[in-house]
């Protein structure tokens, strides 16, 4: 969770609503977001994939480079 929507590289978030530049995966539907939609996830850093185990990322707006991490901190217990 949290509110980053800039990749570690300094790229601008995609909404994770929107299929533009760049294709939103099928496989993540409204379920697999914290936030509880994709729409509610607006352009924030997130990891909807399962099997990502590399912390969160995004879709850029940047149509030549599809994704990246994003620099968040971990929260503390």
């Amino acid at each position: 969770m949290g509110t980053v929507s800039v990749t570690a590289g300094g790229k601008q978030c995609q909404k994770w609503s929107s299929n533009t530049p760049h294709v939103v995966t099928i496989n993540y539907t409204d379920d697999t977001f914290p936030d509880g939609s994709r729409v509610a996830a607006q352009n924030y850093c997130r990891n909807p994939d399962p099997t990502f185990t590399y912390g969160v990322w995004c879709y850029t707006m940047d149509p030549y480079h599809e994704y990246d991490h994003c620099d968040v901190p971990l929260c503390s217990k």
